[in-house]
């Protein structure tokens, strides 16, 4: 048996023959592969990371557009998309596109949503988060998409990064025991898109959206949100919470902190860089730990013990794929599969809102100086 450390032993080492390693599945298996997507928007998430999962997946791309033609003709040509539109509105009028693959600003992609909506060949649509630049928005998007009877998903992708996914599978297992407490911790510098500099909103709805959602995944609906933020002097546009820190109290009791230092030291020659997201979830049973591979372009990692399940002996399970791009692999299956099956997308519209309701709320602890309760945020339909 090899082990990494003398108390750690590799996952594979106490794998048994055939299946999942132990059981986990850190990547979804591709059920679904045959409605025909077009994609708008020719950016980095698009060309990095959408397409390049949607190719290894054997997803058909059919049709591409984006706010200048040359964009989305460019990104084309990479990845072999027959068909380039002039316009994001004609490539969701095309009768050979089933599917709405959204990466566009928030500001714009209300009315991109609603033009699809109103196509009877489209069947479903893909959104980015944040969905909209608020709740009220939002909540009108996902009561707009019931009455068209669209299936409207919202790309919530790290609940698909791989550690994320076998933590999940670890927690409900019961291998960790009744939660007490989880963290997640960014020092990372994200890819601020341009269009984020004329918001008044950045980290919370941009970045913390990320790690809040996955909290939810993790450990259902929280109680209550408290978040302090600070102006970040290190960010070069102008902005109002840069260095976010919430704090989740659950239901379950269950108590969570999402930092997000968005920036992470000095950016200069002659410092040594450490971006990184560690994170960390400690039960009655077990402890679970780990890292979210993105800022070193590396695969994330898990690691844990549980006196239940390993003996008390950290084991780690192992996998070669990456958050980017692997993850958009489940997020666009999900979405073909409820096309099929008729059953809800994992990834609805409706959960969605209750991200931007834990946002808004979050928003709402800054502004006013206090823990803010999500029975205060309403997201009820609007008639």
């Amino acid at each position: 048996m090899t082990a990494t450390a003398s108390n750690e032993v590799r996952e594979e080492d106490m794998a048994s023959e055939g299946g999942p390693r132990n059981g986990f599945e850190p990547d979804v298996k591709v059920r679904t592969r045959e409605y025909r997507i077009g994609c708008v928007g020719a950016g980095m998430i698009m060309a990095e990371c959408h397409l390049a999962a949607y190719k290894e997946a054997g997803f058909p791309v059919v049709a591409i557009a984006s706010r200048t033609k040359a964009s989305a003709e460019r990104v084309a040509r990479r990845w072999e998309i027959p068909t380039v539109h002039d316009t994001p509105e004609q490539l969701i009028e095309d009768k050979n596109v089933e599917i709405i693959d959204l990466a566009f600003p928030p500001d714009q992609q209300p009315a991109l949503i609603r033009h699809a909506l109103k196509q009877q060949h489209i069947k479903a649509i893909l959104a980015q988060k944040p969905l909209a630049l608020s709740l009220d928005e939002a909540v009108k998007l996902r009561d707009e998409a019931a009455v068209a009877g669209k299936i409207l998903s919202v790309n919530q992708n790290m609940r698909y990064d791989q550690s994320m996914r076998v933590l999940k599978q670890i927690i409900d297992s019961g291998a960790l025991g009744d939660i007490v407490f989880a963290q997640i911790d960014m020092h990372a510098i994200p890819h601020w898109q341009t269009f984020l500099e004329d918001y008044d909103r950045l980290t919370l709805a941009n970045m913390s959206v990320h790690h809040l959602d996955v909290l939810r995944f993790l450990f259902g609906d929280p109680d209550e949100i408290t978040t302090l933020t600070r102006k970040d002097p290190r960010t070069r546009f102008d902005h109002s919470d840069g260095i976010t820190v919430s704090t989740l109290r659950f239901p379950s009791g269950v108590l969570a902190v999402s930092l997000e230092d968005v920036w992470s030291g000095p950016r200069q020659d002659g410092y040594k860089d450490d971006q990184h997201i560690n994170w960390r979830v400690d039960g009655t049973k077990g402890v679970a730990k780990g890292t979210i591979g993105w800022p070193t372009g590396s695969a994330s990692t898990l690691t844990y013990a549980s006196t239940e399940t390993t003996g008390g002996e950290w084991v780690t399970p192992s996998w070669e794929t990456m958050w980017f791009p692997h993850a958009f692999i489940g997020v666009m299956e999900q979405l073909q599969h409820a096309v099929k099956t008729g059953e809800p997308p994992a990834l609805s519209v409706a959960d969605n809102v209750k991200t931007m309701a834990l946002i808004e709320a979050g928003y709402r602890s800054i502004d006013e100086r206090r823990t803010v309760k999500l029975s205060e945020i309403s997201i009820n339909p609007i008639n």
